[in-house]
């Protein structure tokens, strides 16, 4: 039985087999989830907010997770090269830093103009 996940804000899904990684699950639906350590926990750039609690659709944190993120766990803070899919899910992805700047500029502009 295969399961969908949706990956927010792109609204894009993907169709795959139990246990398959959330990181390999957004590489199939085309979404970028930028990673530098080839899935391995190591360098916490893959990072996607999911549900938390007996309803997730994704495998408990792994021991490396517990250890890299901590607290984020409560916060539905999931590594994605670790989570992986048992159930129909959706994840966030967090906005880029870079965009986020630009658009905290660009909203800073338009309040200026308004004036």
């Amino acid at each position: 039985m295969d399961y969908t996940i949706r990956f927010m804000p792109q609204d894009k899904a993907a169709k795959v087999r139990p246990g398959t990684t959330v990181l390999q699950a957004a590489r199939n639906a085309r979404v970028h989830i930028a990673t530098r350590c080839g899935g391995n926990a190591a360098c916490l750039m893959c990072k996607v907010e999911a549900d938390t609690g007996h309803n997730s659709s994704l495998s408990p944190p792994t021991a490396a997770e517990q250890r890299k993120l901590g607290p984020l766990l409560e916060q539905g803070i999931r590594l994605a090269c670790q989570a992986k899919i048992i159930g129909a899910a959706e994840v966030r992805l967090p906005e880029d830093p870079l965009k986020a700047a630009i658009r905290k500029q660009l909203e800073r502009q338009q309040e200026d103009d308004l004036w």
